[in-house]
């Protein structure tokens, strides 16, 4: 007879996080949907080191040193590396609010604002904060649900909200963060370097060959070609990455982020003070730099298990009181008002039962908001 049974099909908690972004690995690699100026970075970078390895690094190894390649491949492979880990990591994406969470910060700003008339505008949904003797406003996210931590803000990119963002940066095809912005700073730092050491280097090398000894090791025109082809590529690279990693520079020295920096939050009318920073320069440094790495609070490859149920055939054991069919059915007929069995198979002894998403916390996820109008979420 048929049988129904309730097999488990397992979900990772990737698949149904919201937002725009694009997972890769099995939830391992996390992006912005947008990557083709992603790609068009790792062309640049690769395709220029590519022909100074290939072309000018064995002639200068040869007529100067050969740690003029090492120290290039050194620069090259961290400059990668920093990419990459920029790229493919969690910005520090704030999960949205659960339906009761929702519902009851709802009920709390209605409680506190009051009932407002037709045709008036609500007033805005702040928090007031204080750091470091000052007041910060904390500000609600109407797609997240939730009042943003300080220093948080929503990427219309990703539709995410990130904490302590900084902003959105299509040539790592990712949002620049608090869990990945130190990786970003040293990827344009370390590429600044690699860019004047390529452009230098070329320099010296189109200097030696024009000067006859590039005769001696047969270099046709076509190569000298190149090498102005890489001139220019790093010429006109050094002038916006090189001013990046200055303004960066300046950033990181009053611990301050791009975002805060465009809307002039501690520079406006009002002239107030960075709440966040130290007054010191190498301890601005050593927290935004140096300063221990928050885990990522998403858990991507966090399990759901959702059930689906699959017909089986197969034969049901007759107990003792199991009536038997009527005796003028035949051995082809369908028994009359028998239901069809519905089991459902155990979970293995010691598994651990899921709940569904929506009823879901991942540890160390952010608390839901006390009713008092002072306390934060962070």
């Amino acid at each position: 007879m048929s049988v129904m049974v309730a097999r488990k099909k397992v979900v990772r908690k990737w698949e149904k996080l919201p937002g725009r972004n694009t997972f890769c690995c099995d939830g391992r690699i996390m992006m912005a949907r947008q990557k083709g100026i992603f790609y068009l970075t790792l062309f640049l970078i690769l395709g220029t080191c590519a022909l100074f390895f290939a072309f000018e690094c064995r002639y200068l190894a040869v007529q100067l040193s050969p740690a003029i390649p090492v120290f290039a491949a050194v620069l090259f492979l961290f400059a990668m590396a920093t990419l990459l880990r920029t790229s493919f990591s969690d910005p520090g994406v704030i999960p949205r609010a659960l339906p009761d969470e929702a519902a009851f910060i709802e009920m709390e700003i209605e409680a506190t604002n009051g009932t407002v008339p037709q045709g008036q505008r609500p007033p805005p949904r702040i928090k007031n904060f204080q750091i470091n003797n000052q007041i910060v406003k904390l500000k609600y996210c109407y797609t997240c649900k939730i009042f943003r931590p300080p220093r948080a803000s929503h990427c219309s990119i990703c539709d995410n909200c990130v904490e302590r963002f900084d902003h959105h940066c299509p040539w790592v095809g990712n949002c620049v963060g608090k869990r990945n912005y130190r990786y970003f700073y040293l990827f344009i730092l370390s590429l600044s370097l690699l860019t004047i050491y390529i452009f230098t280097f070329n320099i010296v090398y189109v200097a030696l060959i024009t000067g006859g000894l590039g005769l001696l090791w047969g270099h046709s025109q076509s190569l000298t070609v190149l090498t102005v082809l890489e001139v220019l590529i790093c010429f006109f690279t050094l002038w916006s990455v090189v001013g990046l990693t200055g303004f960066h520079t300046f950033l990181v020295a009053l611990n301050q982020t791009t975002n805060e920096d465009i809307k002039g939050s501690w520079t406006g009318k009002n002239r107030v003070q960075n709440p966040y920073s130290h007054g010191n320069i190498v301890k601005n440094c050593c927290e935004v730099l140096c300063g221990p790495l928050p885990p990522s609070v998403l858990d991507r490859r966090g399990i759901l298990q959702q059930e689906e149920s699959t017909a089986q055939e197969g034969s049901c054991p007759r107990g003792a009181g199991t009536q038997e069919p009527p005796a003028t059915q035949g051995p082809g007929q369908a028994q009359e008002g028998h239901s069809v069995l519905s089991l459902q198979v155990p979970a293995p002894s010691g598994s651990d039962t899921e709940m569904p998403e929506e009823k879901q916390r991942t540890p160390g996820q952010l608390p839901v908001p006390a009713p008092d109008a002072g306390r934060a979420e962070h």
